[in-house]
């Protein structure tokens, strides 16, 4: 959705509990998600489309041309701005999915029998796909399309392979447009998404965001470091470059967060203000220096902004605040301290930001090989193959509700009644938000297309020229705008199908009523099926939040043990666990997200586990905080306390995730995280920085989850309430 997980923006508090879910329905309706839009892509992809179409209609016929240009069109949906060895591996793989598609489905089609099995089979595969990720969910329903599709055209074994492979060279043709320049500017993408990402943290530097908020450009800083992952076994210079500055991206967002926090701190208090808004230019000063990094990485000249920075840090050094009065609180000066530690420890990684494009450092290598990748995607297929998965309960729902739809559809006297199972496997989704708004936008989308390729091609058709020309802007639009909104997408869609399946000699009036009949049956099947077997999200949010409170929970213990151990020996351990909390999170929102448009819950609910995940940020901004503080301050064992503290919140959060994931009520008898604090403060050690430290974020690690706790007790109450 496109509103945040702990507010919904336009919503009183008072507004009724029934007007909820019919809000979230109508916002995934009307949602517009310009970010989406890439207009270079849209341009490529139509080239491809429209060169697959004329080459293999010159050198075949107007049949090989569709053939072809369909498999441009579906390889071209795995199209992206990912770096090339991504982008080309993943639409190598459309390709040759897409050419096993149009072979086994015409050869299926002899048969009923045999194209409603081999439909319902890839419907479950297709299904179970969704939990590999949205891009391999995309890829297995447009494979799935494509095979009902040519499940309705029956070829001979010969014919049915050449078939096949006209639709690989289209998407092999798409696929070679895509990465035509690598050989010229092999890094382009790599360095475009390491100068976005220095771009945002720029952002960030000027706003660091509330400790309400979750962490930002977690998203940002986990895709980056996703497309940059092929770089692992990539020795060069530029390389490692880039890596490098992903590296330093993540200690820079450390060091923000906590330099945020801190300047909040002192500016509460009175002698603290001046030093607050010097703490602010410094900041201000840091973001002029990243947007420098930004161009560098993009143009390959070296950064020249670390002179602003390098100034207000000196300012912010050498000024006397005040904290050595006898009238100032320790909490001042622990204050000031931590955040000269802070300025300085930012300066050297901006340094070495602004550095890196003309002395590269080594490169850390941290790419899992292949086996083990490949193992732990088979892993977690093998794990959702059970009634209690959400993915499996779509897969079966997919594979019956289509193979009862194509079975329907052959027995049916109308014409092109491939149309109604792949309108229901394009409309069943495993939510059920997704899959009701999918519905109305794939029926009025549908309408609005044939309607409007009716009118051109009543008024525009003047011969093939002006269909191909039609069919280059409606691909056009569904590559470029179609992704910031379904309804866009299937409008531009059904118009161009229309019109390319006319340049096969079949009259577009019997296409139009065709297409509307059956896709209106495929719709309302599909939204029947759903209705009879739901998958409801409130099923499914108590475990992602549980997985979200064991990420964090294995986090903390990783800094802990870094506190205990020494940071050298945790960090690439901490490195791993953070990125696994982070996108334990990430589903965790994606959750609550989901659950608001659904029927039957409570405004409270949703305020209950909104309030979930905005105490769990606060959770995370404290461990980041005391990570950030593991590499600045000097080296001082652990006190007593501090350990008991630390077994006291993992228990807790045990606790904790134990209540979200089998949803049952908290134990009474969970520990005094408060009372553990304060045995920290009452341990009169020597002051010490690390100290003044832990005494801080425990602080707020204690009043964190204490109302988390509080609000999952909350949330199983309201629960047993509302289904008693």
């Amino acid at each position: 959705m496109v509103w945040k997980v702990y507010h919904i923006p336009g919503m009183p508090e008072h507004e009724p509990e029934h007007v909820r879910p019919w809000t979230a329905f109508r916002r995934a309706l009307i949602r517009f998600d310009a970010g989406k839009i890439a207009p270079e892509i849209a341009i490529r992809n139509t080239v491809g489309f429209l060169a697959a179409l004329i080459l293999a209609t010159a050198f075949g016929s107007p049949n090989a041309g569709v053939v072809a240009g369909i498999g441009a069109l579906n390889v071209s949906y795995s199209d992206s701005r990912d770096p090339y060895v991504i982008r080309g591996r993943r639409m190598l793989l459309s390709s040759v999915l897409c050419m096993l598609s149009v072979t086994l489905g015409s050869l299926s089609g002899h048969s009923n029998i045999s194209a409603v099995s081999m439909a319902t089979l890839w419907a479950f595969g297709a299904g179970m796909l969704v939990a590999l990720g949205t891009t391999a969910g995309n890829l297995g329903v447009t494979t799935l399309v494509t095979l009902v599709v040519f499940s309705a055209r029956p070829m001979p074994p010969l014919e049915a392979i050449e078939t096949g492979m006209l639709a690989l060279g289209g998407g092999l043709l798409q696929t070679l447009l895509a990465i035509a320049l690598w050989p010229i500017r092999p890094y382009e993408p790599e360095r475009r998404i390491v100068a976005s990402l220095y771009t945002a943290l720029a952002g960030m530097a000027r706003s660091p965001g509330l400790p309400s908020n979750a962490p930002p450009l977690s998203a940002q800083i986990s895709d980056a470091r996703d497309a940059l992952t092929p770089l692992g076994f990539d020795h060069s210079i530029e390389s490692e470059r880039l890596v490098y500055l992903l590296n330093q991206a993540e200690r820079i967002r450390l060091s923000f967060l906590t330099l945020g926090r801190l300047s909040r701190r002192t500016a509460r208090i009175d002698d603290g203000r001046e030093a607050a808004r010097a703490l602010v230019q410094v900041l201000q000063a840091a973001a002029l220096t990243l947007e420098s990094v930004s161009r560098s990485a993009l143009e390959g000249k070296p950064a020249t902004a670390i002179d602003e920075f390098s100034e207000a840090a000196r300012t912010f050094q050498k000024t006397d605040w005040g904290e050595g009065r006898a009238s100032a609180s320790k909490f001042f000066a622990a204050l000031i301290r931590d955040a000269r530690q802070q300025v300085d420890a930012l300066g050297g990684q901006l340094r070495a930001a602004s550095g890196v494009i003309s002395q590269p450092a080594a490169l850390d290598e941290t790419r899992e090989p292949w086996q083990l990748r490949f193992t732990g995607r088979l892993a977690k297929l093998h794990a959702n193959l059970s009634l209690h998965s959400t993915v499996f309960r779509h897969a079966l729902r997919l594979a019956v509700c289509l193979g009862i739809g194509d079975a329907l559809g052959r027995s049916l006297s109308i014409q092109r009644t491939y149309w109604l199972p792949m309108t229901i496997a394009i409309v069943l989704r495993p939510d059920f938000t997704t899959t009701v708004s999918r519905g109305v936008l794939r029926l009025a989308g549908t309408f609005a297309g044939l309607v409007l390729a009716t009118v051109l091609f009543h008024f525009v058709h003047t011969g093939l020229a002006a269909d191909v020309i039609l069919m280059g802007v409606f691909t056009f639009l569904l590559r470029s705008i179609g992704p910031a909104n379904y309804g866009i997408f299937v409008t531009a869609l059904s118009a161009m199908i229309v019109l390319l399946v006319a340049t096969t000699g079949v009259a577009p009036k019997d296409v139009i009523i065709a297409r509307a009949i059956n896709t209106a049956a495929g719709g309302v099947l599909a939204l029947i099926a759903y209705a009879l077997w739901p998958t409801w999200e409130e099923t499914q949010v108590g475990p992602a939040l549980a997985d979200m409170i064991d990420g964090y929970r294995t986090y903390l213990r990783a800094v802990m043990g870094a506190y205990i151990a020494g940071a050298s020996k945790q960090l690439p351990q901490i490195d791993k666990r953070r990125l696994q909390g982070r996108r334990a999170r990430s589903n965790a929102e994606a959750s609550v997200d989901r659950i608001s448009g659904e029927p039957g819950i409570s405004a409270r609910e949703l305020n209950t586990l909104n309030a979930i995940l905005v105490n769990s940020h606060s959770l995370a901004h404290a461990a980041m905080a005391m990570e950030a503080a593991l590499y600045r301050t000097p080296t001082a064992p652990p006190r007593s306390a501090t350990l008991d503290f630390a077994e006291k919140v993992d228990g807790t959060l045990d606790a904790v995730s134990t209540a979200l994931r089998h949803r049952t009520p908290l134990p009474d008898d969970l520990p005094d995280l408060r009372q553990a604090h304060n045995a920290i403060l009452e341990s009169h050690v020597a002051a010490a920085d690390r100290y003044q430290l832990i005494n801080v974020e425990t602080d707020r690690i204690t009043t964190s989850l204490n109302t988390l706790s509080e609000q999952v007790d909350v949330w199983f109450r309201l629960r047993a309430a509302n289904r008693a």
